[in-house]
């Protein structure tokens, strides 16, 4: 049996083939154009392999309700030409297999929860800072959809009195998580690409002062066992420390417990399987669709 993966970002599409028994066979990265130029290459390399199941994190907002007659498509992303796309019935090439869809971030805490960095936790969050900023909720074994699926990226924080540009770029909200903490509202802040600034520039205190808010509200409402933060801009190597003081500084003690006070570098950690969470986690996504055929 082979199962197909997808991982779907904002930037770049990578796919895979594996084994059920999750042994990689095949990889193919592609470019994140408009569906008319990807979405054919997507499709020739999945039925080219006549991939028996097909699993898919996707960059969003998803729908995600199986009985809705839009399920799998992407809805209201900021990326006009994926607006209301049917992603996941597009992607089988009219063939008849077992098939799911995920966020992709909850695709990367499903593989983390099974492999990685979040193994023996009965919950936890994966939270990817990149282009844009995405959150995965798992609990006992199952990522969070509710209503429709955590969009932790887009919760309001409270500005830096630092920041040049404390509305963020965000084109829905002001002073949201991604607006600010996004590798777009990095660059705005510094007029130029923060990749090329030290380590000492001030401009990743302003950061690990907005990733910290957003550790700090996800530990007050969803009470985690483990937060996980991946993606592009957290391979600054400073960032995670900064991060883990600046929520123990605005916790203020108010979280009397071992894993936060004593622990916190085992709690607020890097993702094990990175960069390659998502792309894991569509497999397993896609092995669960193929189980319960």
């Amino acid at each position: 049996m082979k199962i197909g993966a997808l991982e779907a970002g904002g930037t770049k599409m990578v796919l895979g083939i594996f084994e059920e028994d999750g042994t990689e066979l095949e990889r193919l990265t592609l470019p994140t154009l408009t569906p008319d130029v990807t979405m054919p290459k997507m499709i020739d390399f999945f039925t080219s392999h006549s991939v028996d199941a097909l699993g898919v994190g996707s960059f969003g907002p998803l729908d995600l309700n199986p009985s809705s007659p839009t399920y799998g498509y992407i809805t209201s992303t900021p990326k006009l030409a994926w607006q209301n796309y049917p992603l996941l019935t597009s992607l089988t090439g009219g063939r008849d297999i077992p098939c799911a869809i995920d966020t992709d971030v909850n695709a990367a805490i499903i593989a983390e929860a099974q492999q990685g960095a979040a193994m023996g936790c009965h919950s936890a969050v994966y939270i990817t800072v990149g282009t844009g900023v995405g959150g995965g909720v798992y609990v006992n074994g199952e990522t969070v959809h509710g209503l429709l699926h955590p969009e932790v990226g887009h919760m309001l924080l409270r500005p830096h009195p630092n920041d040049p540009n404390p509305r963020g770029v965000c084109p829905y909200h002001d002073g949201c998580l991604e607006g600010l903490a996004a590798g777009p509202g990095l660059g705005k802040r510094v007029g130029c690409d923060a990749r090329d600034l030290p380590d000492d520039h001030p401009t990743f205190d302003i950061e690990a002062y907005y990733l910290a808010q957003m550790c700090v509200n996800l530990i007050l409402t969803v009470s985690p066992e483990r937060i996980i933060l991946g993606g592009g801009v957290m391979q600054r190597g400073i960032l995670l420390g900064k991060v883990r003081s600046e929520t123990l500084r605005l916790l203020n003690g108010y979280v009397q417990t071992p894993a936060i006070l004593e622990h916190i570098d085992e709690y607020i950690v890097a993702p094990t399987l990175f960069p390659v969470s998502g792309l894991i986690g569509s497999y397993l996504i896609g092995k669960r669709a193929l189980a319960q055929k």
